[in-house]
């Protein structure tokens, strides 16, 4: 391989290093801030499942893979701007303490870096699409989906002692959690897969004799490096997020955490099964504020989330300027 594609491969692993420290708040958050879970147990249980469920399947990958771009039509200095503009974007969220989507910053770097090397004209715009179409419904359905959800718990389970309900819904939401962790990895693990095999396919592969004759697809070592980067991130925490998540957005019991966790996980789920690449930051802050706007309109804290969504606005073409800056730069 060549000195690009290396640099593609240890900034890949970066990024999702990054990605499972800057989004470990979405699976542990509400467990740690209702006091199902401590902190080092949700850690260690995020890390693991994080790790496990980025190896479930590639379709995540291969969408981003080869779903924006043609990888014959970039090159690896391409792809290294991207991964610039979408670390630098996550490192700053993160230091503000913003729950802002890793998976719109690295979708803003693709098409920032490659708007600076070949235009616009290259992209595969039906693959854009359908990345946009994912990005923008699940927190719709988020919202929707934990208010409904929400309602119909409170009607089965409403009448118990807040005690007894505290105490039940602690236990259930260990199993909860942990299933978010899993549909965390089995979603945004797979983004940097698919931005490593971007490289390995790339125009700088071929041109060096690298997998040019071999039909697109993600290596074992990329996998498993990938996933073990995201445990190792995952592990590293990242406390910030955890609150403005968890504790900011609107006060949370078990009860709220394990509903908001239930259906921002089989939201991602769902999307990992088609392949299809969304922000797991933006589903899990859309299920909270569901399950507060079941309760009344005011529980949830809208100057906080009027915050977060404009991050959330400013994500893609922050990093998609980061990346052309930077491919103009590498070009140069």
């Amino acid at each position: 391989m060549s000195g690009w594609v290396w640099a593609v491969v240890f900034l890949g692993l970066a990024f999702e290093y990054v990605n499972g420290f800057h989004d470990a708040a979405n699976a542990i958050a509400t467990s740690v801030l209702t006091r199902a879970l401590t902190i080092r147990s949700a850690v260690i249980l995020c890390a693991l499942l994080n790790f496990i469920g980025a190896l479930v399947s590639t379709r995540v990958a291969t969408t981003m893979g080869k779903g924006l771009v043609d990888p014959a039509n970039v090159t690896a200095a391409v792809v290294v701007a991207a991964l610039l503009g979408a670390i630098a974007w996550d490192l700053i969220t993160w230091r503000l303490g913003l729950p802002t989507s890793s998976t719109h910053a690295m979708v803003g770097g693709i098409i920032g870096a490659v708007a600076g090397s070949r235009g616009l004209g290259v992209l595969h715009w039906a693959g854009t699409r359908k990345v946009f179409l994912g990005l923008i419904i699940s927190p719709i359905v988020g919202i929707i989906g934990a208010t409904i959800l929400m309602m119909v718990f409170l009607r089965i389970f409403g009448r118990q002692p807040p005690h007894k309900l505290n105490r039940r819904f602690r236990l259930i939401q260990v199993a909860s959690a942990g299933l978010m962790a899993f549909s965390h990895g089995s979603n945004d693990g797979q983004k940097s897969m698919g931005i490593i095999a971007m490289a390995l396919f790339s125009g700088t592969a071929v041109a060096a004799g690298g997998l040019q004759h071999h039909e697109f697809h993600i290596p074992l070592w990329v996998m498993v490096s990938c996933a073990l980067a995201m445990g190792l991130g995952s592990g590293a925490g990242g406390w910030r997020i955890i609150k403005t998540v968890g504790r900011k957005v609107m006060e949370l019991q078990p009860i709220h955490g394990c509903v908001a966790e239930l259906s921002a996980a089989t939201i991602i789920l769902t999307a990992s099964h088609f392949g299809a690449p969304i922000s797991t930051t933006h589903t899990i802050s859309s299920t909270i504020m569901g399950v507060g706007v079941s309760r009344r309109i005011s529980a949830v804290r809208w100057k906080v989330v009027a915050n977060v969504v404009w991050a959330w606005i400013l994500t893609l073409p922050a990093s998609a300027l980061i990346a052309y800056l930077c491919v103009l730069l590498l070009n140069r």
